[in-house]
């Protein structure tokens, strides 16, 4: 089965190594949420009416900001250095900035 942009995305956040004793924690919440992105897009996709598609649009939109809020910590913390961090950073925004522009043509 080949892979979806999805697949790739989360890859980046699983780059991102902390401490041990965390990787259960804030490492794997930060899988999740990026998970939760691809995940609520496709499960929104799927035959639903446009308001619908829209409501699941918002959900993967809050899963990023999760993402961000979890590299926020991760940088505070010093898991992850500056540069790792600025590189996800952008990678998010950018990818913010394109879904909140779908989901208001939907």
């Amino acid at each position: 089965m080949a892979r979806g942009n999805g697949d790739r995305r989360r890859d980046e956040y699983n780059s991102v190594q902390f401490p041990e004793e965390r990787t259960l924690n804030l490492s794997s919440q930060l899988c999740r949420a990026a998970d939760s992105v691809a995940l609520n897009i496709s499960e929104g996709s799927i035959l639903q009416f446009k308001p619908e598609f829209r409501k699941f649009m918002g959900y993967s939109i809050r899963s990023l900001a999760e993402v961000v809020r979890c590299l926020y910590k991760a940088r505070n913390r010093n898991y992850i250095n500056d540069e790792a961090f600025q590189k996800l950073y952008d990678a998010s925004y950018k990818r913010m900035n394109m879904m909140i522009a779908f989901r208001n043509k939907i």
